[in-house]
């Protein structure tokens, strides 16, 4: 007799190679736990009974025990007996075990840790095409609607009014319910929003509300992914894993930067936002599946059954006694969002001059960052002489670039610390590269020194790759001081890093309009915060842990 656990749900195979005419399949079902093939070979065969059963690890040393030592047991594998071809199928003459096991779907093994980070870094992805679409569809949206620098620049700023709103209450409700159904809800929320705005574009309120509202879904984000990497991550993968995550921020600027233009040129801007969008919900419908599909592979499918069907014909007392269960249950949480609220440290967050330079740094590199992602496409476009599609695959390259340098710099980050050197050195020497490589490159392009424009794209896209060195600095600071509270302090850096989103972006459009330089509306505002990030970093940033209860 040959028998075998299997983590299928409702069959079992056996690979078997010889003629149907030599041999005749018998497959019964005796019941949903169990499987019995049998496999009558012809009489110059050896012959077999393959009993497949259904079981979950923990009740496999109960099902040892039921067996007994006269069938050798039930494993997770595969026992083969092979029978005595004159003795039949009772009479066991030889036996091997093989160690096998048929998993389904393919990631099902694959840690727990590794499948959260690589659905989150793909939301990331999908984040950011969904913020830079509106950089590409600007320039026809403003062709078709009228629309000057100053108005284009508020229409894009009003993603960041929301994304700063939703900073600190993405923060604490990470804390509270756990990164991954916060970052669940902020995908939806997001997506929908992207589905509505050719809706809303000829109507001025409704356009800015639901960039507003793409702004709030995609702001719990950051603070989401810090929960997770802080819970999940150890600190000698943090560096990778979030870098990572983040990483998928551009790739998705380079995904959006590269489908939009086309989509645009075929279907109308319209269609980017109906597609983009659509993305979105497809994330979440696939996410929220897998979700599902760990729970239930937690729990025996035979016990689901029967509470299933009891619950089918409780009595209407109980189904009332649930229902004041249920409000019971929401007003502690209630209670609990009040006291998780009033615990939090806040005065001793900004006591720390560490949370300080955080806080600074992070708001220097958003200025850069946000006004070159929001106009570099304009800029290609009117400065170099390039046209829509052009420009759009032009403003790929820095992020494209970036992708490669972020792999590079989480490497060399956690290879150093591995060896011995202190966090809070990796960390200042990460985030000083990510800050002076870009100023010196756009002191370079703002000068006249008569580059072609195909080295003001190439210098600009160096700079802006090597800011991608903030991923082992900056944003690995928040875990490395306090993972218990990563989610919120990132929460606290992130609002402040979303104000250059709302002023620095629309105030470029306004100088651009009033002065008629790149070079002073673009690229000078950004070389002072770089600069000037730097030497605050540099002096206060630290990653050493931080008892925050006790200083409070």
């Amino acid at each position: 007799m040959a028998k075998f656990t299997t983590r299928l749900d409702n069959f079992c195979f056996l690979p078997h190679h010889t003629s149907s005419s030599h041999s005749s399949n018998f497959l019964s079902r005796t019941s949903r736990k169990n499987l019995h093939l049998e496999l009558i070979p012809s009489k110059h065969r050896l012959n077999f009974k393959v009993l497949c059963s259904i079981k979950d690890k923990k009740n496999v040393k109960d099902e040892i025990e039921k067996v007994g030592a006269s069938s050798g047991g039930l494993v997770n594998g595969v026992r083969v007996e092979e029978l005595d071809e004159k003795g039949g199928l009772g009479r066991e003459s030889a036996s091997r075990e093989d160690n096998f096991d048929l998993v389904w779907p393919p990631w099902k093994n694959i840690p727990q840790r590794y499948k959260l980070i690589g659905t989150t870094s793909l939301a990331f992805v999908i984040c950011n095409m969904d913020k830079v679409n509106l950089s590409v569809a600007i320039i026809p949206m403003s062709h078709q609607f009228g629309w000057n620098s100053s108005v284009a620049g508020l229409v894009q700023s009003s993603f960041f009014w929301g994304y700063a709103l939703s900073q600190l209450p993405g923060g604490w409700l990470s804390k509270l319910f756990g990164g991954r159904k916060v970052l669940e809800i902020g995908v939806l929320a997001w997506s929908l929003a992207t589905a509505l705005v050719p809706v809303l574009a000829g109507f001025m309120p409704g356009l800015l509300l639901s960039r507003i509202l793409v702004g709030i879904g995609e702001g719990v984000s950051p603070s989401a992914a810090t929960d997770l990497i802080a819970r999940s991550i150890p600190l000698e993968e943090r560096s990778r894993a979030v870098s990572f995550v983040f990483g998928g921020l551009s790739v998705g600027s380079v995904t959006g930067l590269l489908v939009a233009p086309t989509l645009i040129q075929n279907f109308g801007w319209e269609s980017v936002f109906y597609i983009f969008g659509l993305l979105g919900i497809w994330w979440y419908s696939g996410f929220h599946f897998l979700g599902e599909e760990q729970a239930l592979d937690a729990v025996e499918v035979e016990h689901v059954a029967p509470l299933r069907s009891a619950n089918q014909h409780k009595p209407w007392n109980d189904s009332l006694k649930e229902l004041d269960g249920m409000k019971t249950s929401w007003n502690n949480t209630l209670e609990e969002l009040r006291v998780s609220l009033k615990d939090v440290p806040w005065k001793a967050f900004f006591r720390s001059p560490a949370v300080w330079a955080m806080i600074y740094a992070h708001f220097c590199g958003s200025w850069g960052h946000y006004t070159c992602l929001s106009w570099l496409p304009t800029f290609f476009s009117e400065e170099l002489n390039l046209n829509l599609r052009e420009a759009a695959w032009v403003s790929i390259l820095p992020p494209l670039a970036s992708v490669f340098v972020t792999s590079i710099a989480a490497q060399v980050a956690d290879n150093l610390i591995a060896n011995g050197v202190e966090t809070t050195t990796v960390r200042k020497i990460c985030q000083a590269i990510s800050f002076l490589s870009p100023a010196t490159c756009m002191i370079l392009s703002s000068l006249d020194l008569g580059l072609q424009p195909w080295e003001i794209v190439g210098i600009l896209s160096c700079g802006l790759a090597l800011s991608s060195f903030a991923l082992s600095g900056l944003y690995c600071t928040h875990q490395d001081i306090s993972p218990e509270y990563a989610s919120i302090l990132l929460g606290i850096t992130n609002t402040v890093g979303a104000v250059p989103g709302i002023v620095g972006v629309a105030l470029t459009g306004f100088l651009l309009d009033s002065t008629h330089s790149w070079g002073v509306s673009l690229f000078a505002p950004s070389i002072f915060f770089y600069l000037t990030g730097t030497v605050v970093w540099l002096a206060f940033a630290s990653s050493k842990p931080q008892n925050f209860l006790e200083s409070d």
